[in-house]
């Protein structure tokens, strides 16, 4: 793990004679078990009469949940059968997986989707993370490496250091100079905190600048590219890229005028900055879980972070391609 660029690189061996490997599970619970463990009476009866009813609003629902539990269930017997010392964090809001220290963990194992693996990544380091998509007929997992099925062999093949790691770059952001995540792995969005009402920012990019009013502004590194930057218009960059993207969503363009930083790239070393000029702002990191309120006069700063993700087994995506890293084993 010396190399800090992105790239790919080989898990080492985490299986041994000397010592059983040391794996951290943290799985989210479905949405119907979170619902069945709540504590809201009375959403608990609608969603109940709706599941009766087979709603067409809760269809979904429960075959989820039927694959997430068979995969938690795959998920345990595999590391018993493979001799794991594992802990496991299950988990109704993502958000508590930030609580969690991975220290002393040879490999962290996330059991849901996309969400799961963003909201994980936020609390991790170094340590290598397989992540499970344990509703594949439900869930996209774009970032996952196993699914349901196929978790035994995956697993084992990733503790026998036979798994490709793909080093991720993610994205440093400070509000007034301090400090608030080095770990966004998708993106940031910059907006105001009623999604009707305008954003409202001077955008600074390189020597230019300009005043802008949108519903919003997307920033983020390259593994977030194929998401909402691309929805919003944005290119997918290559996974070996070192810049981060930006763009604009809807922005306001008054008749005859133009847009210069509709959106655009930061090269590694250089940062985009935003001033803002809303009252009751929000910067949301990775989704709607971890969310910082910003306002006027508030100076924010985006630029590449030398914290990477170490993403196990996922390495034929659309896009992205990379040469084995620097210093990899």
């Amino acid at each position: 793990m010396n190399a800090s660029g992105p790239g790919v690189w080989s898990l080492p061996r985490l299986r041994r004679a000397d010592r059983a490997p040391r794996v951290l599970v943290l799985a989210k619970k479905s949405a119907l078990r979170a619902h069945l463990e709540g504590q809201d009476a009375e959403r608990h009866d609608r969603v109940e009469e709706l599941l009766r009813e087979n709603d067409q609003t809760v269809a979904r629902m429960r075959g989820a949940h039927e694959e997430h539990e068979a995969t938690l269930d795959e998920v345990q017997a595999a590391l018993r059968a493979l001799r794991c010392d594992a802990q496991m964090v299950n988990a109704a809001a993502l958000d508590e997986f930030k609580e969690v220290d991975p220290r002393g963990h040879d490999l962290v194992v996330t059991v849901g989707g996309d969400g799961t693996l963003l909201a994980a990544s936020h609390g991790i380091a170094e340590t290598p993370i397989l992540a499970i998509n344990s509703a594949p007929s439900f869930s996209v997992g774009f970032f996952c490496g196993a699914r349901l099925g196929e978790v035994h062999e995956r697993l084992e093949k990733a503790l026998d250091g036979g798994e490709p790691v793909t080093r991720l770059m993610r994205m440093q952001v400070t509000k007034n100079d301090l400090l608030l995540t080095r770990r966004v792995l998708n993106e940031v969005l910059v907006c105001c905190a009623s999604p009707a009402a305008t954003s409202r920012y001077i955008l600074l990019h390189g020597e230019q600048i300009e005043e802008q009013k949108s519903s919003g502004l997307w920033v983020g590194p390259p593994a977030g590219s194929t998401a909402a930057q691309r929805s919003a218009g944005g290119r997918v960059l290559p996974l070996a890229s070192e810049k981060l993207q930006f763009v604009v969503r809807e922005p306001y363009i008054p008749s005859g005028g133009t847009l210069r930083l509709a959106r655009g790239l930061v090269r590694k070393g250089e940062s985009l900055v935003v001033r803002v000029k809303m009252g009751d702002g929000r910067l949301f990191v990775d989704g709607p879980h971890e969310v910082y309120s910003v306002t006027t006069g508030d100076v924010l700063r985006f630029s590449a972070s030398l914290e990477p993700l170490n993403l196990v087994g996922v390495v034929r995506r659309k896009g992205w391609r990379a040469p084995l890293a620097a210093g990899g084993t």
